[in-house]
């Protein structure tokens, strides 16, 4: 046999797609030739193939005098990494006679080492699960890839150390065992602020209590040190574990990414620093990769002293907050990132952090406080539904105040408003996406979900008067009220949910 084809696969941003190994050999001067838009790293593949062959016992191409030439199909798609390696050389090896088996039904993946060994890649959950719904029955990988590879039910996961444990599981001379299921076990949660740690501040726990059960954006402002960044941490501790799918789906995005450690079973908690750049927040490079943004998805994404961060990261939230997705165009191509996250915001009032709040004068001059403001936008402004004055609290209270509600009181009260969401959103037929959480809600579907009483309707269209609500924000109101609403366990939204609703709009930080 001299063309011989073997299968393997790429993520390309996100996506999953089959990669045909392909290989010719032909009579000539030795000649090792990768086609197919192969970058550096995959175009090395022909040293690290033709060494780890040699070192597995058998005959080194360059032994014999042939033209060899590789073919990664399709061949208008950039090939990126080391993990074709494996599939190269068996590639090789099968169009050289030097083994023999049938490629139909496998999928290989793998970096090589000079000696033969097999060194673990990235993106092997998402590579998986593609495999399993194409119809592929085997999947060989690395060892180290095996567990997060076994994750997905109804396909053989096969993990190896060497090229030549898998020429000889291949040849039948000596079979690799199986890899058990993994089985997707939730680690215990080690909570290391709680919301009992916070002296104080009832309003302010009050008010994530909300966000966390309706999946709303929240900001806290006040001046530096009353525990905005100890609220933020505890607001992490209070958010329900992730379902299979969104556990999964998380899991594959750190794969990706190379970050997954561990299978992701609690909600994300990203708290990039404020001089991070605008590629590492939202994603990019020459081949667009995902950013924080988007390693927060199914989570939290945490932004400390925000009007710090500069103004392109700041607007570049708008897509996500509003779509749940983030969209980065570069001149290689155009990508499409999950970015289902909940913003929690923290700042000061002015560049000093005394503007508005007692205790201590404002020092800042007009146009630096104008500057500062300037850094928040209407449209961010109005995207984030709940505000949180977080004031100076008495030393009193530091040493002798009464300890409020532990994390794991809110979070059951979080876990019981999101179960009524669900059983909510489950009898509405929806096209497409199905409705988690309320923040989700469309203006189409506030009709259905967010029913208000007479008094209700009146007290929020005088609301909206008076404090000029865009129609973006008077819809964030009734979502918001909704989430109060299942809280205390009602059906209908009354006057009270309302008015709470509306207390958590902006006032000290007016832009």
């Amino acid at each position: 046999m001299s063309v011989s084809k073997v299968f393997s696969a790429q993520t390309n941003l996100l996506q999953v797609y089959t990669v045909e190994v392909e290989t010719d050999l032909s009579r000539g001067l030795y000649a090792f030739a990768v086609v197919g838009l192969p970058d550096k790293a995959v175009e090395e593949a022909r040293d690290r193939v033709g060494a780890a062959i040699k070192n597995s016992g058998l005959t080194s191409p360059k032994q014999k005098n042939q033209k060899i030439v590789i073919s990664l199909a399709p061949a208008s798609e950039k090939k990126e990494g080391a993990a074709f390696d494996l599939a190269i050389a068996l590639s090789y090896l099968l169009a050289a006679e030097e083994i023999a088996f049938e490629p139909k039904g496998k999928l290989f993946l793998g970096e090589l080492s000079l000696d033969g060994s097999l060194r673990s890649v990235r993106g092997v959950l998402p590579i998986a699960k593609f495999a399993k719904e194409k119809g592929f029955g085997e999947l060989f990988v690395p060892k180290e890839n095996a567990v997060e590879a076994a994750l997905i039910e109804g396909i053989a996961v096969y993990g190896a150390d060497s090229l030549s444990d898998i020429i000889k599981h291949l040849s039948g001379e000596k079979l690799l065992t199986k890899s058990p299921k993994t089985n997707f076990l939730r680690k215990e949660r080690n909570i290391t602020t709680d919301f009992a740690d916070v002296r104080g501040q009832e309003r302010a726990k009050r008010g994530l209590l909300i966000a966390a059960a309706g999946g709303h954006n929240v900001a806290m402002y006040g001046p530096p040190g009353t525990g905005k960044t100890m609220l933020a941490k505890a607001f992490a501790g209070i958010l329900p574990e992730l379902s299979f799918d969104e556990a999964l789906e998380a899991s594959s995005i750190y794969s990706v990414a190379g970050a997954l450690t561990t299978f992701v079973t609690e909600p994300p908690f990203r708290s990039p620093h404020h001089t991070a750049s605008y590629v590492s927040l939202v994603g990019g490079g020459a081949t667009p990769k995902p950013g924080e943004i988007t390693l927060a998805h199914r989570g939290v994404l945490f932004m400390d002293e925000f009007p710090e961060f500069e103004r392109r990261v700041i607007e570049s939230l708008r897509q996500p907050l509003e779509e749940k997705v983030i969209s980065v165009s570069r001149a290689k191509g155009t990508a499409r990132f999950p970015a289902d996250v909940m913003l929690v915001a923290a700042m000061n009032p002015c560049p000093c952090g005394n503007f508005g709040f007692r205790g201590k004068q404002c020092i800042c001059t007009p146009s630096s406080l104008s500057r500062y403001r300037r850094k928040m936008s209407g449209p961010i402004v109005d995207r984030i539904d709940i505000w949180l004055e977080v004031d100076r609290i008495s030393s009193h209270d530091l040493s002798d105040g009464p300890v409020g509600g532990k994390s794991d009181i809110f979070r059951k009260e979080v876990e019981k408003a999101r179960a009524l969401q669900h059983a909510r959103f489950n009898k509405i037929p929806t096209k497409g996406k199905s409705l988690t959480k309320n923040s989700e809600m469309g203006p189409r579907d506030l009709i259905t979900t967010a029913i208000l009483t007479p008094d209700a309707k009146a007290s929020l269209n005088m609301a909206a008067e008076r404090l000029g609500f865009s129609p973006r924000v008077y819809h964030r109101m009734i979502k918001v009220a909704r989430t109060i609403a299942d809280l205390d366990g009602s059906n209908d939204i009354n006057k009270n949910h309302i008015l709470e609703a509306v207390e958590y709009r902006p006032k000290k930080f007016d832009v």
